[in-house]
């Protein structure tokens, strides 16, 4: 796992064809706001959150964002627990973002 800010998440994803965004709040902070294209993995919800980062490519570049910080980092440890390598935390989250974000379907 990797701690990045918000200008290191955003030239990372610039440039990484491999990039999956993946938030882990709950279902009502997503209703909130999102950042653009990320996938909603609620970490608040152990086996799904479980069952779903299982099924995801271990090849795969992983930028995972919480409300401050704190879930996605315990998110990363998680997923690079599993084999997942390639992990982006961001620091501060939704509550530091200030950039671009866009309203769930």
């Amino acid at each position: 796992m990797k701690d990045i800010t918000e200008k290191q998440w955003n030239e990372l994803i610039a440039n990484d064809t491999n990039a999956v965004i993946v938030d882990v709040r709950t279902p009502a902070e997503w209703n909130e706001g999102i950042i653009e294209n990320a996938q909603l993995i609620n970490i608040m919800q152990p086996h799904s959150f479980m069952d779903a980062i299982d099924k995801l490519d271990k090849s795969k570049n992983y930028y995972v964002y919480c409300r401050s910080g704190g879930r996605s980092a315990q998110a990363c440890q998680v997923m690079n627990s599993i084999g997942i390598e390639n992990t982006f935390n961001l620091l501060g989250g939704m509550m530091e973002w200030q950039g671009k974000t866009s309203t769930p379907n």
